[in-house]
Protein backbone atom coordinates (compact mmCIF):
# COMPACT_ATOMS: atom_id res chain seq x y z
CA UNK A 1 0.00 0.00 0.00
CA UNK A 2 1.68 3.28 -1.04
CA UNK A 3 0.09 4.90 2.16
CA UNK A 4 -0.20 2.37 4.80
CA UNK A 5 -1.69 5.71 7.07
CA UNK A 6 -4.66 5.42 5.06
CA UNK A 7 -5.48 1.47 6.40
CA UNK A 8 -9.02 1.52 8.43
CA UNK A 9 -7.31 0.99 11.53
CA UNK A 10 -5.68 4.58 11.70
CA UNK A 11 -9.48 6.15 12.42
CA UNK A 12 -9.53 10.02 11.27
CA UNK A 13 -6.05 10.14 9.46
CA UNK A 14 -5.82 10.46 5.59
CA UNK A 15 -2.58 11.31 3.58
CA UNK A 16 -3.18 12.76 0.37
CA UNK A 17 -0.45 12.00 -2.87
CA UNK A 18 0.57 15.98 -2.58
CA UNK A 19 1.44 18.13 -6.02
CA UNK A 20 4.01 16.39 -8.25
CA UNK A 21 6.85 18.95 -7.96
CA UNK A 22 8.98 19.40 -11.13
CA UNK A 23 12.42 18.07 -12.21
CA UNK A 24 15.36 19.73 -10.25
CA UNK A 25 17.64 19.70 -12.89
CA UNK A 26 16.39 20.94 -16.95
CA UNK A 27 15.24 17.76 -18.54
CA UNK A 28 16.15 19.02 -21.87
CA UNK A 29 19.76 19.64 -20.65
CA UNK A 30 20.89 16.04 -21.52
CA UNK A 31 20.07 16.79 -25.06
CA UNK A 32 21.79 19.85 -24.33
CA UNK A 33 25.05 18.29 -23.80
CA UNK A 34 24.90 15.81 -26.37
CA UNK A 35 24.30 18.79 -29.16
CA UNK A 36 26.91 20.72 -27.49
CA UNK A 37 29.09 18.47 -27.31
CA UNK A 38 29.04 16.75 -31.01
CA UNK A 39 32.31 16.17 -32.01
CA UNK A 40 33.33 18.00 -35.22
CA UNK A 41 34.84 16.30 -38.08
CA UNK A 42 38.22 17.97 -40.14
CA UNK A 43 35.87 19.25 -42.90
CA UNK A 44 34.04 20.95 -40.07
CA UNK A 45 36.47 22.10 -38.53
CA UNK A 46 38.57 23.37 -41.27
CA UNK A 47 35.02 25.23 -42.86
CA UNK A 48 34.32 27.04 -39.70
CA UNK A 49 37.80 28.17 -39.63
CA UNK A 50 37.90 29.32 -43.00
CA UNK A 51 35.22 31.25 -42.64
CA UNK A 52 36.10 32.93 -39.20
CA UNK A 53 33.71 31.15 -37.08
CA UNK A 54 35.25 32.62 -33.61
CA UNK A 55 33.03 29.70 -31.53
CA UNK A 56 34.98 26.87 -34.02
CA UNK A 57 38.03 28.29 -33.98
CA UNK A 58 38.30 28.43 -30.20
CA UNK A 59 36.99 24.25 -30.52
CA UNK A 60 39.84 23.87 -32.90
CA UNK A 61 42.25 25.60 -30.47
CA UNK A 62 41.12 23.39 -27.40
CA UNK A 63 41.79 20.52 -29.73
CA UNK A 64 45.02 21.52 -30.37
CA UNK A 65 45.95 22.11 -26.78
CA UNK A 66 44.36 18.57 -25.98
CA UNK A 67 46.71 15.99 -24.55
CA UNK A 68 44.81 13.28 -25.75
CA UNK A 69 45.79 11.08 -28.47
CA UNK A 70 42.62 10.43 -30.90
CA UNK A 71 42.57 14.79 -30.42
CA UNK A 72 46.15 15.00 -31.34
CA UNK A 73 45.95 12.78 -34.21
CA UNK A 74 42.34 15.11 -35.57
CA UNK A 75 44.41 18.45 -34.96
CA UNK A 76 47.27 17.12 -37.24
CA UNK A 77 44.88 16.90 -39.80
CA UNK A 78 43.07 20.02 -39.27
CA UNK A 79 46.07 22.18 -38.98
CA UNK A 80 47.79 20.73 -42.10
CA UNK A 81 44.73 21.47 -43.98
CA UNK A 82 44.50 24.91 -42.75
CA UNK A 83 47.92 25.43 -43.28
CA UNK A 84 48.07 26.62 -46.74
CA UNK A 85 45.72 29.34 -45.94
CA UNK A 86 48.42 30.87 -43.15
CA UNK A 87 51.17 33.07 -43.26
CA UNK A 88 49.54 36.09 -44.54
CA UNK A 89 49.80 37.72 -40.80
CA UNK A 90 52.37 39.72 -38.77
CA UNK A 91 52.79 38.26 -35.55
CA UNK A 92 54.39 40.44 -32.80
CA UNK A 93 55.97 38.69 -29.58
CA UNK A 94 55.49 40.78 -26.35
CA UNK A 95 57.66 40.21 -23.45
CA UNK A 96 58.41 41.87 -20.06
CA UNK A 97 59.40 41.19 -16.23
CA UNK A 98 56.22 40.99 -14.43
CA UNK A 99 54.31 44.58 -13.57
CA UNK A 100 55.89 45.74 -16.64
CA UNK A 101 51.79 46.38 -17.77
CA UNK A 102 52.38 43.64 -20.80
CA UNK A 103 48.46 43.25 -21.00
CA UNK A 104 47.54 46.63 -20.38
CA UNK A 105 49.73 47.68 -23.38
CA UNK A 106 48.27 44.77 -25.57
CA UNK A 107 44.92 46.12 -24.77
CA UNK A 108 46.24 49.81 -25.96
CA UNK A 109 48.32 48.71 -28.99
CA UNK A 110 45.21 46.50 -30.30
CA UNK A 111 42.82 49.19 -29.80
CA UNK A 112 45.39 51.66 -31.64
CA UNK A 113 45.50 48.96 -34.44
CA UNK A 114 42.06 48.19 -34.62
CA UNK A 115 40.92 51.73 -35.07
CA UNK A 116 43.50 52.83 -37.06
CA UNK A 117 44.38 50.17 -39.56
CA UNK A 118 41.33 48.17 -38.85
CA UNK A 119 41.50 44.20 -39.87
CA UNK A 120 41.31 41.38 -37.27
CA UNK A 121 43.26 40.94 -34.30
CA UNK A 122 44.20 37.63 -32.45
CA UNK A 123 45.89 37.45 -28.60
CA UNK A 124 47.43 34.04 -27.45
CA UNK A 125 47.70 35.35 -23.68
CA UNK A 126 50.01 32.48 -22.06
CA UNK A 127 49.02 32.47 -18.43
CA UNK A 128 51.14 30.73 -16.06
CA UNK A 129 50.44 27.57 -14.58
CA UNK A 130 50.95 26.68 -10.95
CA UNK A 131 53.42 23.89 -10.22
CA UNK A 132 51.77 22.26 -7.63
CA UNK A 133 48.22 22.45 -8.80
CA UNK A 134 48.48 22.80 -12.50
CA UNK A 135 46.03 25.41 -12.65
CA UNK A 136 46.38 28.65 -14.13
CA UNK A 137 43.79 31.81 -13.25
CA UNK A 138 43.56 33.26 -17.14
CA UNK A 139 42.81 36.28 -16.30
CA UNK A 140 44.39 38.53 -18.99
CA UNK A 141 41.10 39.21 -20.66
CA UNK A 142 39.86 41.25 -17.37
CA UNK A 143 43.01 42.95 -18.17
CA UNK A 144 42.03 43.66 -21.43
CA UNK A 145 39.20 45.36 -20.95
CA UNK A 146 38.39 46.88 -24.88
CA UNK A 147 39.74 44.46 -26.93
CA UNK A 148 37.65 41.74 -25.02
CA UNK A 149 34.39 43.45 -26.10
CA UNK A 150 35.62 44.02 -29.48
CA UNK A 151 34.42 42.12 -32.39
CA UNK A 152 37.50 41.87 -34.48
CA UNK A 153 39.61 40.71 -31.60
CA UNK A 154 40.17 37.10 -30.62
CA UNK A 155 41.51 36.55 -27.10
CA UNK A 156 43.15 32.99 -26.16
CA UNK A 157 44.47 32.78 -23.05
CA UNK A 158 45.81 29.42 -22.53
CA UNK A 159 47.74 27.73 -19.49
CA UNK A 160 51.45 27.03 -19.86
CA UNK A 161 50.75 23.49 -18.65
CA UNK A 162 54.09 23.04 -17.18
CA UNK A 163 55.39 23.83 -20.74
CA UNK A 164 59.50 25.07 -21.32
CA UNK A 165 59.43 28.81 -20.13
CA UNK A 166 55.82 29.16 -19.34
CA UNK A 167 54.89 28.91 -23.07
CA UNK A 168 51.77 26.85 -24.20
CA UNK A 169 52.56 23.69 -26.02
CA UNK A 170 50.80 24.27 -28.84
CA UNK A 171 50.67 28.09 -29.49
CA UNK A 172 52.55 27.84 -33.17
CA UNK A 173 49.68 25.61 -34.64
CA UNK A 174 47.53 28.09 -32.75
CA UNK A 175 49.24 31.15 -35.04
CA UNK A 176 48.26 28.96 -38.16
CA UNK A 177 44.55 28.42 -36.94
CA UNK A 178 44.05 32.43 -36.38
CA UNK A 179 45.94 33.18 -39.61
CA UNK A 180 43.41 30.69 -41.73
CA UNK A 181 40.60 32.47 -39.75
CA UNK A 182 41.35 35.82 -41.47
CA UNK A 183 43.44 37.17 -38.44
CA UNK A 184 45.61 39.46 -39.75
CA UNK A 185 47.77 40.88 -36.74
CA UNK A 186 48.68 38.52 -34.04
CA UNK A 187 50.35 39.16 -30.70
CA UNK A 188 51.74 36.13 -28.53
CA UNK A 189 52.15 37.70 -25.02
CA UNK A 190 55.04 35.92 -22.53
CA UNK A 191 54.67 35.21 -18.85
CA UNK A 192 57.96 37.17 -18.59
CA UNK A 193 60.14 34.62 -16.85
CA UNK A 194 62.02 31.77 -17.99
CA UNK A 195 63.33 31.06 -21.22
CA UNK A 196 59.34 31.65 -22.49
CA UNK A 197 61.25 34.54 -24.40
CA UNK A 198 63.68 32.25 -26.57
CA UNK A 199 60.24 30.03 -27.92
CA UNK A 200 58.51 33.01 -28.72
CA UNK A 201 61.26 34.90 -30.15
CA UNK A 202 61.23 31.61 -32.95
CA UNK A 203 57.64 32.22 -33.75
CA UNK A 204 57.16 36.04 -34.46
CA UNK A 205 58.50 38.56 -36.93
CA UNK A 206 58.81 41.05 -34.50
CA UNK A 207 59.71 40.83 -30.79
CA UNK A 208 58.72 43.84 -28.68
CA UNK A 209 61.10 44.06 -24.99
CA UNK A 210 58.50 46.39 -22.40
CA UNK A 211 60.42 47.90 -19.61
CA UNK A 212 59.68 50.01 -16.85
CA UNK A 213 61.32 53.23 -15.24
CA UNK A 214 61.47 54.33 -11.57
CA UNK A 215 62.10 50.54 -10.42
CA UNK A 216 65.80 50.66 -9.40
CA UNK A 217 69.08 50.76 -11.41
CA UNK A 218 67.07 50.16 -14.86
CA UNK A 219 70.86 48.59 -16.10
CA UNK A 220 70.09 46.15 -13.79
CA UNK A 221 67.46 45.00 -15.54
CA UNK A 222 69.33 44.74 -19.10
CA UNK A 223 70.08 41.12 -19.77
CA UNK A 224 72.42 40.12 -22.86
CA UNK A 225 70.34 37.68 -24.21
CA UNK A 226 66.44 39.23 -23.97
CA UNK A 227 68.98 42.43 -24.87
CA UNK A 228 69.88 40.42 -28.43
CA UNK A 229 66.52 39.06 -29.12
CA UNK A 230 64.56 41.94 -28.78
CA UNK A 231 63.75 44.04 -32.34
CA UNK A 232 62.45 47.08 -30.23
CA UNK A 233 62.04 48.19 -26.53
CA UNK A 234 60.12 50.30 -25.09
CA UNK A 235 59.69 51.90 -21.66
CA UNK A 236 55.96 51.94 -20.11
CA UNK A 237 54.06 53.85 -17.87
CA UNK A 238 55.95 57.62 -19.25
CA UNK A 239 53.00 59.76 -17.50
CA UNK A 240 52.62 62.08 -14.61
CA UNK A 241 56.02 62.51 -12.64
CA UNK A 242 57.61 59.41 -14.18
CA UNK A 243 57.61 61.08 -17.66
CA UNK A 244 61.54 62.21 -16.64
CA UNK A 245 62.41 58.70 -15.10
CA UNK A 246 60.54 56.96 -18.41
CA UNK A 247 62.84 59.42 -20.89
CA UNK A 248 66.24 58.62 -18.51
CA UNK A 249 65.83 54.92 -18.65
CA UNK A 250 65.60 55.04 -22.70
CA UNK A 251 68.95 56.98 -22.67
CA UNK A 252 70.24 54.21 -20.57
CA UNK A 253 68.66 51.41 -23.06
CA UNK A 254 70.19 53.37 -25.96
CA UNK A 255 73.64 53.63 -24.47
CA UNK A 256 73.59 49.91 -23.87
CA UNK A 257 72.70 48.77 -26.83
CA UNK A 258 75.54 50.90 -29.23
CA UNK A 259 77.46 48.18 -27.25
CA UNK A 260 75.83 45.37 -29.25
CA UNK A 261 76.58 44.42 -32.90
CA UNK A 262 74.18 45.22 -35.09
CA UNK A 263 72.04 42.64 -35.30
CA UNK A 264 70.99 40.46 -38.55
CA UNK A 265 68.36 42.64 -39.30
CA UNK A 266 70.82 45.45 -40.12
CA UNK A 267 68.68 47.71 -37.81
CA UNK A 268 69.57 48.60 -34.54
CA UNK A 269 66.26 48.27 -32.17
CA UNK A 270 64.80 51.40 -31.24
CA UNK A 271 63.58 52.62 -27.80
CA UNK A 272 60.32 54.31 -27.19
CA UNK A 273 58.69 55.39 -24.42
CA UNK A 274 54.50 55.45 -23.93
CA UNK A 275 52.01 54.96 -21.35
CA UNK A 276 49.86 51.91 -22.14
CA UNK A 277 47.35 53.44 -19.35
CA UNK A 278 46.81 56.17 -20.88
CA UNK A 279 47.34 55.80 -24.22
CA UNK A 280 50.32 58.36 -24.90
CA UNK A 281 52.65 57.25 -27.31
CA UNK A 282 51.54 54.18 -28.90
CA UNK A 283 51.52 55.44 -32.37
CA UNK A 284 55.31 56.11 -32.11
CA UNK A 285 54.84 51.98 -30.96
CA UNK A 286 53.30 51.46 -34.32
CA UNK A 287 55.53 53.64 -36.32
CA UNK A 288 58.63 51.86 -35.12
CA UNK A 289 57.05 48.06 -35.67
CA UNK A 290 56.10 48.91 -39.22
CA UNK A 291 59.04 50.44 -39.86
CA UNK A 292 60.84 47.59 -39.22
CA UNK A 293 59.21 44.61 -40.73
CA UNK A 294 59.01 47.22 -44.00
CA UNK A 295 63.19 46.97 -43.65
CA UNK A 296 63.55 43.14 -43.40
CA UNK A 297 61.07 42.48 -46.27
CA UNK A 298 63.19 44.23 -48.32
CA UNK A 299 66.56 42.67 -47.11
CA UNK A 300 65.52 39.34 -47.24
CA UNK A 301 65.34 39.07 -43.61
CA UNK A 302 61.36 38.41 -43.03
CA UNK A 303 61.53 35.37 -45.31
CA UNK A 304 64.74 33.92 -44.46
CA UNK A 305 63.50 33.91 -40.60
CA UNK A 306 60.43 32.33 -40.91
CA UNK A 307 61.94 29.69 -43.01
CA UNK A 308 64.14 29.26 -39.77
CA UNK A 309 61.74 29.39 -37.73
CA UNK A 310 59.32 26.55 -39.37
CA UNK A 311 62.68 24.55 -39.19
CA UNK A 312 63.45 25.28 -35.28
CA UNK A 313 59.48 24.15 -34.88
CA UNK A 314 60.11 20.68 -36.87
CA UNK A 315 63.17 19.86 -34.21
CA UNK A 316 60.53 20.81 -31.31
CA UNK A 317 57.84 19.09 -32.34
CA UNK A 318 60.41 15.84 -33.14
CA UNK A 319 61.49 16.19 -29.43
CA UNK A 320 58.43 16.00 -28.05
CA UNK A 321 56.81 13.27 -29.83
CA UNK A 322 60.23 11.39 -28.93
CA UNK A 323 59.54 12.09 -25.35
CA UNK A 324 56.24 11.25 -25.60
CA UNK A 325 57.15 8.10 -27.10
CA UNK A 326 59.61 7.33 -24.40
CA UNK A 327 57.29 8.05 -21.26
CA UNK A 328 54.57 5.85 -23.33
CA UNK A 329 56.93 2.68 -23.44
CA UNK A 330 54.84 -0.47 -21.33
CA UNK A 331 56.95 -0.33 -18.05
CA UNK A 332 58.97 3.01 -18.21
CA UNK A 333 56.83 4.50 -15.80
CA UNK A 334 57.75 1.75 -13.16
CA UNK A 335 61.69 1.75 -14.21
CA UNK A 336 61.74 5.88 -14.14
CA UNK A 337 60.23 5.58 -10.15
CA UNK A 338 62.95 2.79 -9.44
CA UNK A 339 65.40 4.65 -10.72
CA UNK A 340 64.26 7.60 -8.83
CA UNK A 341 63.98 5.52 -5.52
CA UNK A 342 67.94 4.51 -6.72
CA UNK A 343 69.39 8.01 -6.86
CA UNK A 344 67.07 9.33 -3.49
CA UNK A 345 69.09 6.22 -1.59
CA UNK A 346 72.72 6.95 -3.56
CA UNK A 347 72.54 3.15 -4.66
CA UNK A 348 72.98 4.76 -8.66
CA UNK A 349 74.90 7.95 -10.00
CA UNK A 350 72.04 9.88 -12.76
CA UNK A 351 74.11 9.01 -15.72
CA UNK A 352 73.79 5.49 -14.86
CA UNK A 353 69.93 6.00 -14.18
CA UNK A 354 69.38 7.40 -17.74
CA UNK A 355 71.68 4.50 -19.35
CA UNK A 356 69.50 2.05 -17.53
CA UNK A 357 66.06 4.39 -18.53
CA UNK A 358 67.77 4.43 -22.28
CA UNK A 359 68.37 0.93 -23.03
CA UNK A 360 65.49 -0.15 -21.38
CA UNK A 361 63.95 1.99 -24.22
CA UNK A 362 66.20 1.29 -27.24
CA UNK A 363 65.59 -2.73 -26.22
CA UNK A 364 61.72 -1.94 -26.87
CA UNK A 365 61.64 -0.23 -29.88
CA UNK A 366 64.09 -3.37 -31.24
Amino acid sequence: MKHPENDASFKGLKVNDGVEQPASINPYLSSMRLKRAKRLSVDDYVEGILRGDVNILSRAVTLVESRRGEDAVLAREVVERCLPYSGRSLRIGITGVPGAGKSTSIDAFGMHLLNTKGGRLAVLAVDPSSERSKGSILGDKTRMERLSQHPDAFIRPSASAGSLGGVARKTRETIILCEAAGYDTVFVETVGVGQSETAVYSMVDFFLLIQIAGAGDELQGIKRGIMEMADGIVINKADGDNIAEAQRAAVHYRNALQLFPIPESGRRPEVHTYSGFYDIGIDGVWKMIYDYVAHVKDNGVFEERRKRQSKYWMYESLNEQLYSLFNNTPGMEELIKECEAGLADNKITSFAASNRLMEYFKNHLS
